[in-house]
């Protein structure tokens, strides 16, 4: 697991023990992490904030050239709301951690020409896989079921 996504696998391991849902997110520009996040649906009691969205929350008022050469490490496969963001800003790559517990919108990203790397890290892996086998009700809510 390279820096950035062990970056992203703390957040994810924050969010857990926060009582939230393990999933983490770093945006990478020019080699820097320019915000990290994860997913605080529960501890904000918010509809939306998935671990991509916070962390382009995170990172600020960027200019569009900023997001044109940034990476988006994730810990798991983006959904469609994440997905979006990831178009709209035209991030031309994206780093997931695995997509064996939730597949999201990645054919709809390869087909607009975003990059993606999926790793199937196994750290990864083991984390949603437990967390949705003991959650499967906060599971279900935060994808949409």
């Amino acid at each position: 697991m390279d820096r950035f996504m062990q970056a992203a696998f703390a957040e994810a391991k924050k969010g857990l023990a926060e009582g939230g849902i393990p999933i983490g997110s770093v945006l990478v520009i020019d080699d820097r992490i320019a915000g990290k996040g994860r997913n605080r649906r529960v501890q904000k009691g918010s509809a939306i904030l998935h671990a991509e969205m916070d962390a382009l929350e995170k990172s600020g008022r960027l200019p569009a050239a900023d997001y044109r050469r940034s990476v988006l490490y994730t810990t798991l496969s983006p959904c469609d709301m994440c997905s979006g963001a990831i178009l709209l800003y035209k991030i031309p790559r994206v780093v997931i951690g695995e997509n064996q517990t939730f597949r999201g919108a990645e054919e709809t990203l390869r087909s607009r020409g975003v990059e993606l790397v999926v790793l199937n890290d196994r750290e990864c892996l083991g984390m949603m896989r437990g967390f949705i086998e003991s959650n499967q009700g906060l599971w279900n809510e935060d994808i949409g079921v």
